[in-house]
């Protein structure tokens, strides 16, 4: 008897999470992605920034083309469940993000579409490299992914614990934020704990620069918008009888667009550079952009809550969630290419995203696959005049 899809989704989503590998590490799970999918009929293409792959197919006349993309590296924890048949035989790496069950759907749609080739154009199933630290977008862009597979519309989706399974949540704009990380390094004059008249106390500079920093979102932005700045750690070299001579202070932001990134960037360089001149301090400021924001493109929202409503009814499909601080790396390959990203219920119960017990429902894999397919059909069917379905 043929194995039927969902039993199939399951069968490939828990050989991939016994088998978690983390960033530009995926070998093994490359070749399991590139194995299934050559033997559908796809053109595959290895080795795109670092392990990714792109498995490409045509039908039809069209001359478009669309990109679905699944992530595919896993976490450096090491995963609680004993009880679990299809438990990670890596230790100290577990897929605690679901991407073992993104990938499953991917895999599941390309079965759909090679079997049935009901789409007019050209279908390319993006398999990404370390999305966890916002590497393998850039990574397979700079060794050329869309030169060389170019796509009208890219489209991605993630599980989302605490989301009713099976359904679908997306918006237009902004739908999770970028993260940029942030290190300010205050030279002082250290001393004798006893005697603070004679240095220049940098741990009193470092806290003023941290009270001064939670100022910037409260009288520096638009109360509409949403940013966060969380400085998360605070190192000196003193002692305790040592009033010390450094200070390091880290931490991240978050934002949706890019103009706010720029507003964070030089308020908190100022605030940080003045009160270090105030004092008579050395400011040293590093601000870097790790996850750019996912920005999903107008035109194709429609597109993608049409597809999810064919798959699990228009009254499943969330067109306006709130966007979430949350960071992915989808965002980068966004800002190049228009198209969707969306969210697919993991289920209300459970453990969260990158928790040791973690792990994906199963349930929704069949619901994943065929929404990719659908919006695949859907998006190269679609008019490119119009602006909206």
């Amino acid at each position: 008897m043929e194995t039927t899809l969902q039993a199939r989704l399951q069968d490939w989503r828990r050989q991939l999470h016994r088998y978690p590998e983390t960033g530009f590490e995926e070998h093994r799970t490359s070749d399991f992605a590139a194995s299934i999918l050559g033997a559908l009929g796809y053109e595959v293409a290895r080795g795109i920034g670092g392990t990714g792959l792109v498995a490409s197919l045509r039908a039809g006349n069209g001359m478009r083309a669309v990109g679905l993309r699944a992530d595919m590296d896993a976490l450096a924890i090491s995963e609680h469940a004993p009880a679990r048949a299809h438990i990670s035989l890596t230790p100290g790496k577990m897929h605690a993000c679901g991407h073992d069950g993104h990938m499953a759907m991917l895999l599941g749609a390309a079965r759909q579409l090679a079997e049935q080739r009901d789409f007019d154009g050209t279908v390319r199933f993006i398999f990404q490299p370390a999305e966890e630290h916002g590497r393998g977008a850039k990574a397979m862009m700079a060794d050329g992914l869309f030169e060389r597979f170019p796509v009208d519309a890219i489209f991605g989706a993630h599980n989302m614990p605490g989301m009713k399974a099976g359904t679908f949540a997306t918006r237009g704009g902004g739908i999770m934020a970028s993260e940029d990380n942030f290190v300010i390094g205050i030279e002082a004059r250290g001393t004798h704990a006893a005697r603070p008249h004679m240095g220049i106390d940098p741990i009193v500079i470092g806290a003023q620069i941290v009270l001064g920093l939670q100022t910037i979102v409260s009288r520096n932005l638009d109360p509409s918008q949403s940013a966060v700045i969380s400085c998360t750690e605070f190192l000196t070299d003193g002692l305790r009888n040592v009033i010390p001579s450094a200070v390091t202070i880290k931490g991240d932001t978050r934002s949706y667009s890019r103009d706010v990134q720029a507003m964070l960037e030089t308020r908190m360089r100022e605030v940080s550079e003045g009160i270090c001149r105030t004092h008579g301090a050395q400011c040293n400021f590093e601000y870097t952009h790790e996850f750019a924001p996912t920005v999903n493109s107008i035109e194709w929202v429609e597109t993608a809550a049409r597809a999810a409503a064919n798959v699990a009814g228009i009254d499943s499909v969330d067109t306006n969630v709130t966007p979430m601080m949350i960071s992915e790396d989808f965002g980068a390959f966004l800002q190049v290419v228009p198209g969707n990203f969306i969210f697919i219920g993991n289920g209300e119960t459970g453990e969260p995203l990158h928790n040791p017990g973690y792990d994906f429902n199963d349930e929704i894999l069949e619901t994943g696959a065929r929404y990719f397919a659908a919006v695949a059909r859907l998006a190269l069917a679609r008019d490119p005049n119009a602006q909206a379905y």
